[in-house]
């Protein structure tokens, strides 16, 4: 199969919002800083990997209900008066733009009702390596780096440095930098915590004892099962009495940190995902370039796409 780009478009328009200045804005003064920096990203995306195929997934609901009803400290510190997430309105005007402009590029979007860009991505990934296709997903969130699979394969190209210095994380990278087996970052990140997210972990359980339980029992529910059978071999110093006074959490957190596989949503099953050689819409395109000050942005963005083979 072909292979397959998957972007966590939030992760990279959030980037874009907050690394372009706001002082780039459209000829009426509106900011357009993400839209370009996305833009920008894409064009970058595409020239250097020539993806056959690309999905920009979305959030359809970042915040959904069954993580809330698991553990309601889920991105609580988030929720806005409204009950809404709370995104500057600067870069809140500009997700209407950003929409607009990967329609008339005829660039795929996903999301689903009730489910989050990550839910859409490892739903895509799998069934995606399951067909034998390879699989990039381009992302700043640790929080897919469980989704890495050498079979697929499945790898992470993370955007810490930017987009021009994309950093590979397969099992072998993830592995070596945590110390842990190479798909187990969720159940990790459950036991030490990650407060970007709203997940407090295990009080006194660390970077060096989660690496040391995961790699010893495998995931979480591994240590519960191990918590249950009495065992007392293979817990560090102290971490056996923690994490039995954090059995409510820790059950949980797995249902929380887990990214969902198996979304079975009419969205993604006539999903067209083909990476297109040119805008479906030049004119739509040309109109929205002149309106909010897009030109370069959109140059390059036409360019990589008549490159891509």
């Amino acid at each position: 199969m072909d292979a397959l780009m998957l972007l966590d478009t939030p992760s990279l328009y959030f980037r874009a919002f907050f690394g372009v200045p706001e002082s780039v804005t459209a000829p009426d003064g509106t900011p357009v800083n993400a839209v370009r920096g996305l833009i920008d990203m894409i064009a970058r995306l595409v020239a250097d990997r020539s993806p056959a195929r690309l999905v920009c997934c979305m959030d359809a609901d970042w915040r959904p209900a069954f993580r809330v009803a698991a553990l309601p400290s889920y991105k609580a510190h988030r929720v806005a008066a409204d009950g809404g997430d709370q995104v500057p309105d600067a870069l809140a005007a500009q997700l209407p733009i950003i929409d607009a402009v990967l329609e008339a590029a005829g660039l795929a979007r996903a999301g689903v009702p009730g489910y989050e860009a990550d839910d859409v991505i490892g739903t895509l990934a799998v069934r995606h390596a399951a067909g034998g296709g390879a699989v990039d997903i381009v992302t700043g969130d640790r929080d897919l780096f469980q989704l890495v699979d050498r079979r697929g394969p499945i790898q992470v190209l993370y955007t810490a440095r930017g987009v021009r210095n994309l950093q590979v994380m397969g099992e072998e990278e993830v592995a070596a930098r945590y110390g842990i087996p190479g798909r187990a970052y969720g159940e990790y990140a459950a036991l030490r915590g990650d407060p970007s997210d709203g997940l407090p972990g295990v009080p006194g359980v660390g970077d060096k004892t989660a690496a040391a339980l995961v790699s010893r029992f495998g995931s979480v529910a591994g240590i519960l099962r191990a918590l249950d059978a009495g065992v007392t071999e293979g817990f560090p110093a102290g971490s056996r009495r923690r994490l039995e006074a954090a059995r409510e959490y820790l059950a949980a957190a797995e249902t929380v940190v887990k990214v969902v596989t198996d979304i079975d949503a009419p969205e993604l099953t006539a999903l067209e995902d083909e990476l297109p050689r040119r805008p479906r819409d030049e004119q739509a395109l040309s109109a929205l370039a002149e309106r909010w000050n897009l030109g370069g942005p959109v140059g390059r963005l036409r360019k990589a796409l008549a490159a891509a083979s």
